[in-house]
């Protein structure tokens, strides 16, 4: 279920084409990512987690950082939205 808004969505998108280098228009809410994208590997992962910290000013736990979240753009924004209590 998507609890996202839109918003925090294109804000995680942001972040990823500006950490991963790749064109912003690339990722909608449904671009598959870990796998899919070859700009995603395991560094790439750890400065993404880093960037949407302290873009959005939360901490996203070891545990948080799955497959499953780094699976679509979306998936990826609904773990921001829970770290921020959205």
């Amino acid at each position: 279920m998507d609890v996202t808004s839109p918003a925090t969505t294109g804000q995680v998108a942001d972040v990823l084409a500006a950490t991963l280098g790749v064109d912003r228009g690339r990722l909608t809410p449904s671009t598959p990512l870990f796998g899919s994208l070859p700009e995603l590997d395991s560094m790439a992962v750890v400065e993404i987690v880093v960037a949407l910290e302290e873009r959005f000013g939360i901490t996203i736990d070891e545990e948080d950082i799955t497959a499953e979240a780094f699976a679509t753009v979306a998936s990826l924004a609904e773990v921001v939205a829970a770290r921020r209590g959205a």
